[in-house]
C-alpha cells in the first residue's frame, strides 16, 4: 500500500477516534493489536488470508479483542479487514500513534522489554526518556521475550539499548 494510503486509513482513523473522544484509548488499543498482529505470524496470515470469509476474520478479531478493547477500536479494525487492508494494520496503527503524539506535542517512545513494567516504572522511564532526549514522549510498551533482560528504547531516531545481551556483546568486545 502506498505512504499516502496508509496516511490517509490512519488520519480518518484518528479523526473518528477524536469524534468519538478517545483518541488516547484507541491509539494505545490499536498499537498494542498491531504488535500482537506483528509477532503472532500465524494470526497475521489468518487475518490476511483472502480465502477466509471476510464475516469469519472480523469475528475472529472481535473475540481477539472484544472485551479489551473499546466497541470504536474493534469497529475500526473490522473496516480495515473489510477493506481488504489487514496487512497494513501495523503501519496505519504507527501512524495513527504518530499522529496523535504530534497532537499532543509529544514524540512516540516504543520500549521494548522482556516482561510487562509496574505503572511507577513506566513513569520512571518515561521522565528518565523525556530528560535523555528532550523531548516529551508518548510512552509504548512492547513486551519481547527475545529482549533477555533490560530494555530497548527508541525515540525518533534515537536508539537507547540497555539490555543484557548489548552488555554482554560489550563486555566481549572488551575482553
Amino acid at each position: 500500500m502506498s505512504e499516502a494510503r496508509i496516511d490517509g486509513y490512519a488520519r480518518a482513523m484518528y479523526e473518528i477516534a477524536q469524534a468519538e473522544g478517545a483518541v488516547n484509548e484507541v491509539e494505545k488499543e490499536l498499537f498494542t493489536l498491531a504488535r500482537t498482529i506483528e509477532s503472532n505470524e500465524q494470526l497475521r496470515n489468518t487475518l490476511t488470508d483472502e480465502s477466509i470469509p471476510i464475516d469469519r476474520r472480523q469475528s475472529m478479531v472481535e473475540q481477539l479483542i472484544g472485551a479489551k478493547a473499546s466497541s470504536i477500536t474493534t469497529h475500526l479494525v473490522s473496516f480495515l479487514l473489510a477493506s481488504g487492508r489487514g496487512r497494513e494494520l501495523p503501519a496505519i496503527a504507527e501512524r495513527l500513534s504518530k499522529r496523535a503524539s504530534l497532537e499532543s506535542n509529544r514524540e512516540v517512545a516504543e520500549v521494548r522489554s522482556a516482561v510487562a513494567l509496574t505503572p511507577e516504572q513506566q513513569q520512571r522511564l518515561s521522565d528518565a526518556l523525556t530528560q535523555a532526549t528532550g523531548k516529551q514522549v508518548n510512552l509504548k510498551i512492547v513486551i519481547d521475550p527475545l529482549v533477555l533482560g533490560g530494555l530497548v528504547a527508541t525515540v525518533g531516531d534515537t536508539v537507547i539499548d540497555g539490555t543484557v545481551r548489548t552488555r554482554l556483546d560489550q563486555l566481549k568486545s572488551r575482553l
